[in-house]
């Protein structure tokens, strides 16, 4: 009896285990590629780490970061244009994304065309928007100034991207091209989880198309516009391969965001110590604001 409830105990610990033995290797993998590098950024952060400077580097303590938030002006300069950057494109895209997303979850012609055709910007790459877009605003054969000297709206070509007026909003229109297209498909996905039979009570009671908008559209898709504004904020705070390529953070730094900084002092200043500095810092203003925007947005798991 004894050796028989012995088996079944060890039975009973190796079925409780079998589920972590499954999950080993994703721990593994999420231990390499995602704990280590982190724990090496900021390993790194605490030490002088230039290429260009052997002679100067060791340990530094907390130096980097006085360094960065007490005498970098550009720091501050890169910050207020990765908020800038962030807000302009997340917000409009999310507009966009929402009023087209409502109008292709009506029934009409042509649905299925409308839905691939604004689904297109979303599978460009990076590059390529970056390539066409450089061609639509060229200050010699581009399109746009094409249309407005047609239109008798400006006189002479205007250098979108290299105007200290306008490189900014020429940047951020190209983003919002690109970007739009995935508000629209998660907005959609989740339009199409809303019961019909709400929206005919509220046509029974006669609500208008904008009551109905505002009380049952808006409140169904909050937990996706918020879950969606996170992961698009996230993704455009690091983003920079539409800025490099059209811009390269100028002119006079206008375009450069804090990710672009970030990867400046690494790669072109060598200076490794205090990029990871600034990588830290970055990564921690991400965590404090989306903790706070979900705080605020009172986002849960139960409503998703």
């Amino acid at each position: 009896m004894f050796a028989m409830n012995t088996e079944l105990h060890k039975k009973y610990k190796l079925k409780k285990c079998i589920p972590y033995i499954f999950l080993m290797p994703a721990v593994i993998l999420i231990a390499v590629f995602l704990f280590y590098p982190m724990g090496s950024v900021f390993y790194y952060s605490l030490f002088k780490y230039n290429l260009a400077k052997p002679y100067a580097n060791g340990f530094y303590g907390l130096g980097n970061f006085i360094d960065i938030l007490t005498k970098d002006k550009l720091f501050y300069k890169t910050l207020w244009v990765t908020v800038k950057w962030v807000f302009g494109t997340v917000s409009v895209q999310l507009i966009i994304g929402l009023l087209i997303s409502n109008v292709l979850n009506q029934r009409m012609r042509f649905r299925g065309f409308f839905r691939a055709a604004t689904f297109l910007p979303w599978a460009v790459s990076g590059i390529i928007t970056s390539m066409l877009w450089s061609l639509i605003y060229n200050e010699h054969m581009g399109l746009l100034n094409t249309i407005l000297l047609n239109l008798g709206i400006i006189k002479k070509g205007i250098a979108w991207t290299s105007s200290l007026d306008t490189v900014f909003g020429a940047i951020v229109v190209a983003e919002i091209w690109r970007g739009f297209p995935f508000f629209v498909i998660i907005l959609l996905a989740s339009l199409q989880n809303i019961p019909e039979s709400i929206y005919e009570s509220c046509r029974v009671d006669g609500a208008g198309r904008l009551s109905t908008f505002f009380y049952i559209t808006l409140p169904h898709l909050k937990q996706t516009i918020i879950f969606g504004t996170i992961l698009r904020g996230v993704w455009e705070f690091n983003n920079i391969d539409v800025i490099y390529a059209i811009t390269g953070g100028g002119p006079a730094n206008m375009t450069t965001t804090l990710s672009m900084y970030m990867i400046n002092q690494g790669i072109k200043a060598n200076n490794f110590g205090y990029a990871a500095a600034l990588t830290v810092i970055v990564s921690t203003i991400l965590m404090i604001l989306i903790y706070f925007y979900m705080k605020i947005m009172r986002y849960s798991e139960e409503g998703m």
